[in-house]
């Protein structure tokens, strides 16, 4: 088999190819695709990575062969930090948990959970009508961070964790900081036992979140009710096979991946989705006209709020521009051949929504915000792996039409109310960090809707 064109740099230090990508990466790989193809070949130093743009290639590492493309060493830190959950772990302990934590998300309980959504929305935007009389500017970012954080709090908990929201922001600040050093400085960067500073506040950071995450649990052992809520959930669950139920460290772990993971792709994707949104308006008040044909001036119900489709086209065509997770990596298990090309064993693959999202070969004018893309009829001519924000496959994010629907709850109550427009001035760009964030803050004034 034919090595696929690409770059080597033999020395792992920050200049040249390695400093490039770790500058850039979606320039990077963007760059990389359009010079190389659909398979890239990256070697530095020891490391040999293959980044894969093709959706005929994501289809085989996500769905079709994934059994030999396993999260490997570059998910040790989550795991430090998780713990063995599903966002880390693979094989049987990954499919007991699984099987453990689906009857949680699924379509039946969504009602409860709208609910929840509902109510945390609607005492944001009572917050935010002082704001609008007085043509105060909001910086988006982290009020989608706290309510996304209201909202995992209160599914998860049954209880507002804002007492403990800045402690938890600021933790995760620390822990996002770190891993992106981590990433910038991949055979630098000394071993996470060794009392650095750096490690010093990673440690603190980490164990700030278990604490506050194993009392809520055992807090709950000793009042021994059942609370509607998903930790409920988790701690009833049994499995089919063995009987057996989650022990506190498992519950621990599940819990924190999702309040942390998924409160941050939650707040990050709306704050694209209000970008585009106000830098748009014709798509915006195309949204409102369907939020009021649909909902009228009423609190959405769940039964509304699923045929909002004009909503879901837009928080769709948001996140193939700007995917949270821009990319993921892959353990190869054995050697295979993609796209006519050798990928060995004991390699990394990297996919990268980001840049499959745009290719060319499957989106005209890429670049472009058109929510039209995700008409039902369009959707359904593209293959699997053209779009994965929520990955595919087995390991799909078992969160996504919890995730979808907060989206759209979201922007509809936003929308009934409000408008949004983006202060003149900003230049806004995707930066790859934790997750895809803005460059800088993104400032919104809002306007009563008349």
């Amino acid at each position: 088999m034919t090595m696929a064109p690409g770059m080597v740099q033999w020395l792992p230090l920050p200049y040249g190819t390695l400093q490039e990508f770790l500058h850039d990466p979606l320039a990077f790989q963007i760059q990389g695709r359009a010079r190389c193809g659909d398979v890239m070949r990256l070697r530095i130093g020891p490391l040999l990575l293959h980044f894969l743009f093709h959706p005929d290639h994501i289809r085989r590492v996500l769905f079709t062969h994934q059994k030999n493309y396993l999260r490997g060493w570059h998910y040790r830190l989550l795991r430090q930090l998780f713990g063995d959950n599903l966002l880390v772990s693979e094989g049987n302990h990954w499919r007991r948990q699984r099987r453990l934590a689906q009857p949680a998300f699924q379509h039946q309980r969504l009602a409860a959970y709208a609910a929840i959504m509902v109510d945390a929305t609607a005492q944001l935007l009572a917050r935010w009508r002082d704001a609008a009389t007085s043509g105060q500017a909001l910086e988006i970012g982290p009020e989608m961070a706290g309510l996304a954080l209201t909202i995992a709090g209160r599914t998860l908990f049954d209880r507002d964790v804002g007492g403990e929201a800045d402690m938890v922001g600021k933790s995760f600040d620390v822990l996002s900081q770190y891993l992106r050093y981590r990433f910038d400085h991949p055979f630098t960067a000394l071993p996470t036992s060794v009392p650095t500073r750096a490690n010093r506040r990673f440690q603190q950071a980490a164990t700030t979140l278990n604490q506050l995450v194993l009392s809520l649990i055992q807090e709950r052992r000793r009042e021994g009710r059942d609370h509607g809520d998903l930790l409920s959930m988790f701690m009833q669950a049994r499995d089919e096979e063995t009987g057996e139920a989650m022990t506190d460290d498992q519950l621990r772990s599940e819990v924190l991946t999702f309040l942390i993971a998924g409160h941050e792709t939650t707040a990050t994707a709306l704050t694209w989705v209000w970008y585009l949104l106000a830098s748009h308006d014709a798509i915006q008040q195309q949204v409102r006209e369907e939020v009021a044909a649909v909902c009228g001036t009423c609190t959405p119900q769940l039964a509304e709020v699923l045929q909002l489709d004009i909503t879901r086209r837009v928080i769709e065509e948001a996140m193939r521009l700007y995917p949270p997770i821009w990319a993921v990596s892959r353990q190869v298990i054995e050697e295979d051949e993609v796209g006519g090309f050798c990928i060995p064993a004991n390699s990394t693959v990297m996919l990268c929504p980001f840049v499959t999202h745009r290719h060319p070969d499957i989106w005209q004018e890429p670049e472009v915000f058109d929510p039209d893309r995700f008409s039902l009829e369009q959707a359904g001519m593209r293959p699997k792996g053209t779009y994965f924000p929520f990955l595919g496959g087995p390991h799909q994010c078992i969160g996504n039409e919890f995730a979808l629907l907060e989206m759209r709850l979201i922007v509809a109550m936003v929308l009934q109310r409000f408008c949004l427009e983006l202060l003149s001035d900003q230049v806004i760009r995707p930066v790859a960090s934790l997750t895809l964030r803005p460059n800088s803050p993104v400032w919104l004034k809002l306007s009563h809707v008349n």
